[in-house]
């Protein structure tokens, strides 16, 4: 949000914003926006000014998360063991994605149009993670030629196939084990 806007419109913002992030917690990345205008009592032309498109509001929700998990990122890097701080990341990451609503749609690419509108969430983390995956690959712990975007995009189907799980944290953790060791059985 600019800091140069009127008062009145940084105050509908952050007031949005609050009941968006209710909303989300409620519903998901389904959120109505016309229930989140008439909570917040504005119009929906008023949501839409300061977020013209569902992306743009779940950026906007999730971004406390994003920021703690780039900070998380950050204390990572530099362990001795950089395959397990990588994964420990990216369990955190699951782990956030199955709590907080609306988060793992946050992180998706937009199919189609993922070359047209950046993602500024996954594009953060990749920021942040791309240091723990470059010590990795190093070390020798992981591929060449995986990259934080192919992380991110298989935490985001893991979260996403397991929201509906009447136990989504424990599904979403045993698929993520089964993809790190991945499906031949272990000497």
């Amino acid at each position: 949000m600019p800091d140069r806007q009127r008062a009145d419109a940084r105050r509908n913002y952050t007031r949005i914003l609050a009941v968006a992030k209710e909303e989300v917690a409620a519903n998901g990345a389904g959120a109505s926006l016309e229930q989140i205008a008439r909570t917040a009592g504005v119009g929906s032309a008023t949501v839409r000014r300061h977020f013209p498109t569902r992306r743009a509001l779940l950026e906007a929700v999730s971004r406390d998360w994003i920021e703690a998990l780039c900070v998380r990122a950050q204390d990572l890097t530099g362990r001795d063991d950089s395959r397990n701080a990588l994964l420990e990341w990216l369990s955190e990451v699951i782990a956030y994605g199955v709590s907080v609503r609306g988060l793992a749609a946050a992180l998706a690419y937009d199919g189609a149009r993922a070359d047209l509108v950046e993602n500024s969430c996954s594009a953060a983390l990749e920021e942040a993670a791309g240091p723990l995956l470059r010590h990795a690959v190093q070390d020798g712990t992981v591929a060449t030629g995986v990259t934080v975007g192919d992380l991110i995009t298989l935490v985001v189907g893991i979260v996403l196939a397991t929201e509906h799980n009447p136990d989504p944290a424990t599904r979403a953790d045993e698929l993520f084990r089964l993809a790190v060791a991945g499906l031949s059985p272990q000497p």
